[in-house]
């Protein structure tokens, strides 16, 4: 799959987002050119050699603050995406194979997690547990796991049905060997699907709690903090806001664009893009055969 999605030029260009993205979390805060957190008189200056993106209110440099922000916004995110996969996907495939009251009751509760509004529910969880983004990201992310709960049962149902899986069970095949061995090969796209989705999803969760000023202690930057501060001085600096709008936006984006490419790599869809590719490869070599012997 993952030499497909390479193959789109859509996927490449997700890819390549996503891996700047990642190596900013990574080795932003050490790429810092300047303490983010140490302030100075010069402040809500304009850009300069000395300051790329200027400084904030308190005379703080906004470039560091940005590399220094985007470790905790890509780690927010992430911690959204794999407690909804842990707590959806599990589940959604037990619920096919372990019976009608497993099932009724996985049914129930998933569609009381999607009556939940996630946002305002993490923002009661952190008001109860404590100002941290972590807590905040854990609930939030079991609230989203309805949607990989729906996903995997519905691949695994159209997996369970098939006549080679109720073949293995027949012939005394364990349910844990059947899903390794069946269910799970059938499963993974569409969840890769709504796993790169959700990390896009948490990425606006993440960005709209630390906008509001919940889940990370100040002076900690944020981009969704360093867009909030910025709005209260668009007089003096009206082209601040941009830069970490720019970066969500567009991190959301190549998310969106990778869930895409996958999609359109996997199933009926991802097989009709490789048999065409097979057929106009090999029109390609009927109009221009290789020359038979060496030339003389």
């Amino acid at each position: 799959m993952v030499r497909r999605v390479l193959a789109l030029p859509s996927g490449r260009i997700a890819v390549a987002v996503l891996a700047v993205i990642a190596l900013l979390a990574v080795l932003g805060p050490l790429l810092a050119p300047q303490d983010p957190l140490a302030t100075s008189d010069n402040t809500l200056a304009a850009a300069s050699g000395a300051h790329w993106l200027g400084t904030d209110y308190l005379g703080r440099d906004v470039f560091s603050r940005l590399l220094d922000g985007s470790r905790i916004s890509v780690l927010g995110s992430l911690e959204v995406a794999l407690t909804a996969l842990v707590v959806g996907v599990v589940p959604g495939i037990l619920s096919v194979y372990l019976g009608r009251a497993f099932e009724w009751i996985t049914l129930r509760l998933t569609d009381t997690l999607v009556a939940l509004p996630f946002l305002l529910f993490a923002v009661a969880v952190v008001a109860l547990l404590g100002n941290g983004i972590t807590q905040a990201m854990l609930v939030t992310g079991v609230l989203v796991s309805p949607l990989f709960y729906r996903v995997s049962r519905a691949a695994t149902l159209a997996v369970a049905r098939s006549q080679y899986v109720e073949a293995a069970l027949v012939s005394g095949a364990s349910l844990g060997w059947v899903v390794r061995r069946h269910v799970w090969v059938k499963v993974l796209p569409p969840i890769a699907v709504a796993l790169a989705q959700t990390v896009g999803v948490g990425f606006v969760i993440v960005s709209s709690l630390t906008f509001l000023g919940i889940g990370v202690q100040p002076p900690a930057p944020t981009w969704g903090g360093l867009l909030a501060s910025d709005l209260g001085y668009l007089s003096q600096r009206p082209w601040a806001p941009l830069t970490p709008a720019l970066l969500i936006v567009v991190t959301v984006w190549a998310c969106n664009l990778l869930a895409d490419a996958i999609r359109d790599v996997s199933g009926e869809a991802g097989r009709a893009l490789l048999n065409s590719r097979r057929a106009r490869t090999n029109r390609l070599d009927k109009d221009h055969p290789a020359p038979v012997g060496g030339a003389r």
